[in-house]
């Protein structure tokens, strides 16, 4: 990293979109990505879901909340990744 350039120019990580599925525990929640990939022989696109943990600073997301996350550096053994903000809230 040369002299003139800081941390914040050397670009993010991925970013995903998930609804989270878990906020138990403290300044961490659990969020749910679901994609979409072609099968190999049929052509038909099959759903595939993965989660995530990620770190909530202020625990202001909830189960059903709309969340997109970043990648970041490792938090905890399981952690990786970070909220960026909550896209839509859940209706209760």
């Amino acid at each position: 990293m040369s002299e003139d350039q800081t941390a914040g120019d050397r670009g993010r990580g991925r970013t995903l979109r998930g609804v989270v599925t878990s906020d138990k525990m403290m300044k961490t929640i659990t969020v749910e990505v679901e994609r979409t990939v072609p099968h190999k022989h049929y052509s038909k696109y099959i759903k595939r879901r993965a989660k995530y943990h990620a770190h909530d600073e202020r625990n202001e997301a909830k189960i059903g909340d709309q969340v997109q996350i970043v990648e970041a550096g490792p938090g905890s053994k399981m952690k990786r990744w970070r909220l960026q903000n909550i896209v839509e809230k859940a209706r209760n």
